[in-house]
């Protein structure tokens, strides 16, 4: 059976795009303020941390074999808990560990079996296994904030 693997390229691409500009941000950049009080540096803890969702869920998975229960509504309560946590990182840690952690995730995702794939598509993806498109939407509006 053919799996549809797009999202590892798009990841990898999302990945590097994130890479280059953690290199390129200094550390006023990173304390850039962003709407709804966040910051630069706040915005990549909260992309890092969804990454890290990911990568606990596939572990998960992989132990019980078992899709995970979760709440879209349960969203926006999860970012607003976490929000003081990214935000009192050091700018710089957090840049660098929302890169770190893209690279594991990616490196997990990509290894997995067409079989586990097709079984996260078959219970309805309770596991985003595309992250690119959660970084390519933050990165997007970092790069306007930093425009400004």
């Amino acid at each position: 059976m053919s799996v549809d693997r797009g999202f590892v390229d798009e990841n990898s691409k999302a990945r590097a795009r994130l890479r280059a500009l953690v290199a390129r941000l200094s550390d006023a950049d990173l304390a850039r303020p962003m709407p709804a009080g966040w910051t630069v540096a706040g915005v990549l803890g909260h992309v890092a941390f969804w990454d890290q969702r990911t990568l606990v869920l596939l572990d998960a998975w992989e132990k019980t074999g078992a899709a995970p229960k979760l709440r879209a509504e349960d969203t926006d309560w999860i970012n607003d808990a976490g929000k003081p946590f990214f935000l009192a990182l050091p700018p710089r840690q957090g840049a660098d560990v929302a890169l770190a952690i893209a690279e594991a995730v990616d490196r997990k995702i990509e290894a997995l079996g067409d079989d586990v794939v097709a079984r996260i598509a078959a219970a309805g993806n309770p596991i985003n296994l595309d992250r690119a498109e959660h970084r390519r939407e933050h990165l997007d509006e970092i790069e306007a904030a930093l425009r400004r």
